[in-house]
């Protein structure tokens, strides 16, 4: 099938469709031995030899698409030089080459996305300053209301008590104890950052920090330490908030909600202990 240039490459992981484009242009991709220029240009990367930057764009395998509980204490990333935990250790029974969308920080936890989907991929970054996101806090002690608010236009976040309806990280109190609460904020986009410092700021320097949702993606039941396969309809809504944030026709959490309401629930958690390569998307 003819697709265009720009979405093999970034598909096949070698670059993303901006940079693709870039790689085109300045005539470092090359059809069967011929360079082309031509940002319209298309091939079927079942036949035609694609090459780009010096590397041939081989066709893609079935999109794979996994939401990972991080657990703290573990980076971010495939490979570390300091030989910490990273989220290859947290994926057995994974056979597919993913790679993760962004990252948590070392010391939090919660939800990752990995995929072979590059174009997805980049399309995510490259929304992340108008994809909601939520966050679990906890600190020493309480948060007053000034100290709520100052979050909140900090980081752009509403930041609330953590409601016994919601869950919570400890199965046996919903909302922890009264004197060390957990509270929820909800971001309007990527302000991790601003949330941490602003923590840092009040005085907060032991503070936990979980995400729970990204977009529609949401934790739910998943254990800690766990991941599962996205369902085909969670990819769809998914990737409908993705385009969303693009195109700034909607930023805030109640939009990404009605997003949520579309997809079927996911399905009941995988254990590592049992985990086994399952139908990819």
């Amino acid at each position: 099938m003819l697709e265009r240039l720009q979405k093999i490459i970034s598909r096949a992981g070698i670059a993303s469709r901006r940079h693709a484009e870039q790689l085109i242009l300045s005539g470092q991709v090359s059809v069967n031995g011929v360079v082309v220029k031509e940002l319209g240009t298309k091939a079927d990367p079942a036949r035609d030899r694609i090459e780009a930057a010096g590397r041939i764009a081989r066709p893609a395998s079935t999109p794979t698409y996994i939401l990972l509980h991080k657990p703290p204490q573990v980076v971010s990333t495939l490979a570390d030089p300091e030989g910490r935990r990273t989220l290859r250790h947290l994926l057995p029974g994974v056979a597919e080459r993913v790679y993760p969308v962004g990252r948590l920080d070392y010391a939090a936890s919660g939800l990752v996305l990995l995929t072979n989907d590059g174009d997805l991929a980049a399309r995510v970054l490259r929304a992340a300053p108008r994809l909601p996101q939520t966050y679990w806090i906890k600190v020493k002690g309480r948060l007053s209301e000034e100290q709520m608010r100052a979050l909140g236009i900090a980081a752009r976040a509403r930041v609330r008590p953590l409601g016994a309806s919601r869950g919570s990280p400890r199965a046996s109190s919903a909302n922890g104890s009264p004197a060390n609460p957990w509270y929820e904020a909800e971001l309007s986009g990527a302000r991790r950052d601003a949330l941490r410092k602003t923590l840092l700021y009040l005085g907060h320097r032991s503070a936990k920090m979980k995400r729970v949702r990204l977009g529609p993606l949401d934790l739910e039941r998943l254990p800690e330490g766990h991941y599962r396969r996205l369902e085909p309809s969670e990819v769809e809504a998914f990737a409908r908030a993705v385009e969303r944030a693009l195109t700034g026709a909607s930023g805030t959490v109640a939009a990404v909600a009605s997003a949520m309401t579309t997809s079927k629930p996911p399905r009941k958690a995988r254990t590592n202990a049992t985990a086994k390569p399952t139908k990819t998307i």
